[in-house]
């Protein structure tokens, strides 16, 4: 059951941006005053975030969209790199009235937030990081690089059906049977050239040698049995970032959007508003 917040959730305010010849899907959410911005992974899409941002909007006016070459956004063919989709959070922002604002990337996306932590702290408050990696070992490294080489080899099918199995528990999956089918809809209709070049960008993405010179607040979140954005992973961004805060959440996995988008948004309310209560924001 949604909460009250849902109850006084504004319109949603839906544009596009074209940056450098590619065109930026986008829309606005939330009637609060507090300017947020919300990244998501690859082959995925915007409304990837709907649970939170359901639970979010009352506090919050919400930026999120489709990165380049996912969802309604440009299909960009070539290789992308993690600039491209950090310039084009910063000209969403701008084109929308976010001058400083709080970030939360999910996978793809806290590596993304964490560039923008890296490369431009003064236009950020607050920094969530969702289920994402940094300071992989040569093992992790490993195998995820074996997931992008059978990628690019084409095994496009048995690479979703394996994700799934990471991403969610099979308790989620058999209670949720119109969700999988949803979910393997809308991963049917990426386009295979874009989906292997953002997800080399976060295969071969790693900022753990730099991640100590973050120095924003920084809320970090993974599910216990994550393998790819592992706790250890996450334990490894907390005791870097100084002033940094860590969950594990039980029993889940990569997911945390679609299995657990109550306990995200909790965690980030208190988190992010904490700022705004005590007249820092």
């Amino acid at each position: 059951m949604a909460d009250a917040a849902a109850l006084t959730q504004a319109p949603d305010v839906n544009g596009t941006l074209l940056r450098d010849g590619v065109e930026l899907n986008y829309r606005l959410s939330g009637s609060g005053g507090l300017p947020l911005v919300l990244v998501h992974g690859v082959g995925s899409y915007c409304e990837s975030w709907d649970g939170v941002i359901t639970r979010l909007s009352d506090r919050f006016r919400i930026l999120s969209f489709d990165l380049r070459g996912h969802g309604r956004s440009a299909r960009v063919k070539g290789r992308y790199e993690i600039d491209d989709f950090t310039g084009d959070v910063l000209a969403l922002a701008d084109h929308t009235g976010f001058g400083r604002f709080d970030l939360a990337g999910f996978s793809l996306g806290g590596l993304i937030a964490q560039r923008l932590a890296l490369t431009h702290p003064e236009r950020l408050r607050r920094l969530v990081l969702l289920s994402t990696v940094s300071g992989r070992t040569d093992e992790e490294r490993e195998r995820v690089l074996a997931r992008l080489a059978a990628l690019k080899a084409g095994d496009r099918g048995s690479h979703y059906d394996a994700s799934l199995s990471r991403w969610l528990t099979e308790d989620f999956q058999a209670r949720n049977p119109e969700l999988i089918v949803e979910l393997r809809r809308r991963n049917a209709e990426n386009d295979p050239d874009c989906y292997a070049s953002a997800y080399r960008v976060l295969a071969e993405t790693d900022f753990g040698g730099l991640i100590d010179q973050i120095r924003l607040p920084t809320l970090i979140m993974t599910g216990e049995h994550d393998q790819g954005s592992n706790p250890r992973m996450s334990r490894y961004m907390h005791e870097r970032i100084p002033d940094s805060r860590l969950h594990i959440l039980p029993g889940l996995r990569h997911s945390l959007l679609n299995e657990a988008p109550g306990q995200v948004a909790a965690l980030m309310r208190g988190f992010l508003t904490e700022a705004a209560e005590e007249g820092r924001a």
